[in-house]
């Protein structure tokens, strides 16, 4: 039995697994220190009294408070909309799907400042729901079996819920903007008369996680390989 759930838990792609491992181990951690229940995790005084603890800019997006409700749904969400976007839209292209993290995170932390944010998972959970449902444009949705809608408006709707609920939607709009640029950057602009990428990943990051040979790569190199052949039949048929 422990097998298999190691055996599982290492099928999760890296970059998923890594994250909502943080997540969990983080939060964890900082509700068991009852005595800085939450100072530990954001980032608003990293650079106060001198601590200069520059570790808080990553913790402040692993931390989704209490283990409650509210942090069993993020994870689930976290979980569910990563591990979909890592094994669909960006399978053998795991450098990619860093850099997407680390521009995300990056202007996160930037508009996080002005907007007086301290805590940034549920932003950054927001950004990739928002990525993967412009992606998935035709897949209906059913949220909770009450709502039945297409996935672009999935963002748009747990920024209802929120509303609903009482709660600031101020982390969900930062999230649908900085998901809205990184699309509009990496799917759109490309596409339109003149446009050209905008956004490169780094051939470091690309050495560290794509490596040649892993499969993976093989997958993404066939796949490329089978679209070039059907491309040259259409036009020799033509």
């Amino acid at each position: 039995m422990a097998l298999s759930l190691t055996q599982e838990y290492f099928q999760i792609p890296l970059v998923t697994r890594t994250y909502t491992t943080a997540c969990v181990l983080t939060t964890a951690a900082v509700v068991r220190n009852t005595r800085t229940r939450t100072e530990p995790a954001h980032f608003s005084s990293c650079c106060s009294e001198r601590k200069y603890s520059i570790w808080r800019l990553i913790t402040s997006f692993f931390f989704f408070g209490s283990l409650g409700f509210g942090f069993l749904f993020n994870i689930i969400f976290l979980y569910r909309y990563c591990r979909m976007l890592e094994e669909d839209c960006f399978r053998g292209r795991t450098a990619d799907f860093v850099f997407m993290f680390l521009f995300g995170g990056i202007l996160i932390t930037l508009l996080g400042l002005f907007a007086n944010i301290f805590f940034l998972g549920q932003a950054f959970i927001t950004m990739l729901v928002y990525v993967w449902s412009k992606r998935n444009p035709l897949i209906r949705m059913n949220f909770f079996c009450l709502l039945t809608f297409r996935a672009p408006l999935l963002p748009w709707v747990l920024m209802g819920c929120s509303l609903l609920l009482g709660n600031p939607v101020t982390a969900d709009v930062l999230g649908i903007g900085v998901g809205h640029l990184y699309y509009f950057l990496e799917d759109v602009f490309p596409n339109q008369p003149g446009g050209r990428k905008l956004l490169t990943t780094p051939d470091l990051l690309r050495v560290m996680f794509d490596p040649p040979e892993g499969p993976d790569r093989r997958f993404l190199q066939e796949e490329q390989q089978e679209g070039g052949d059907l491309q040259h039949n259409e036009e020799q048929g033509s």
